[in-house]
């Protein structure tokens, strides 16, 4: 018997019509309101939206000086004003915690993210830093999906976090679909995730790789 091939994986990219660029309305008066030089950002969702944004944009004179799609774990540090295009907060306050000025816009309305929204989420950071250093049984989740995947980063930090807590026990989570419904399945304190952030969101005994690990 001939061994089966196996099949062959597309990515596809997903994207919603619920804004169709022709519908996306954007405001003169906000566009005056905008400094001269802006980096350009937008979830994959409102791709088609962002380059209509371009386009009035450099009609106005601002010079972009990037361009760009992010996720919730993108890792931007620039000196321009950075303006998203997307819904949501979370890619906004993850932008916002890496840069000092970030506006999200989104058909007509505009959003400018506080000193308070920052303090707020690192006070969250730090609180989930205690409860691991409270800990005993800590698993680090891994996502075997296409851009979440960082098995290396968390064996990396396995090894280190052994070396210095050998009176805590560490495990790896490894799966392509994370149901934190199952977490309650198994005797873990904490969990260190290195696939999407957004997973703090939803279990307060979750805590993401890069704000635990630059602590070891």
């Amino acid at each position: 018997m001939k061994p089966q091939k196996s099949p062959a994986i597309l990515y596809i990219e997903a994207k919603t019509n619920e804004t169709q660029p022709s519908k996306f309305f954007i405001d003169p008066n906000f566009i005056k309101t905008l400094p001269k030089e802006i980096y350009l950002c937008y979830t994959i969702q409102n791709q088609a939206q962002a380059e209509a944004m371009k386009k009035a944009l450099e009609k106005n004179k601002i010079k972009i000086k990037g361009f760009s799609q992010v996720l919730g774990c993108t890792k931007l540090k620039t000196p321009y004003t950075i303006l998203l295009i997307g819904q949501g907060n979370f890619h906004g306050l993850n932008l916002a915690r890496q840069n000092d000025m970030v506006i999200q816009y989104s058909n007509g309305s505009s959003y400018v993210y506080s000193e308070k929204q920052k303090e707020e989420y690192n006070k969250r950071v730090m609180n989930s830093f205690n409860m691991f250093l409270h800990s005993s049984n800590i698993a680090l989740i891994v996502s075997t999906k296409p851009g979440q995947n960082r098995l290396n980063d968390a064996q990396e930090l396995k090894i280190k976090l052994e070396k210095k807590y050998p009176q805590k026990n560490f495990y790896l989570f490894i799966s392509s679909h994370i149901n934190i419904k199952e977490f309650e399945n198994f005797s873990v304190d904490f969990w260190i995730n290195t696939a999407c952030p957004g997973l703090i969101n939803d279990n307060p005994k979750i805590g993401n790789i890069d704000d635990i690990s630059p602590v070891f």
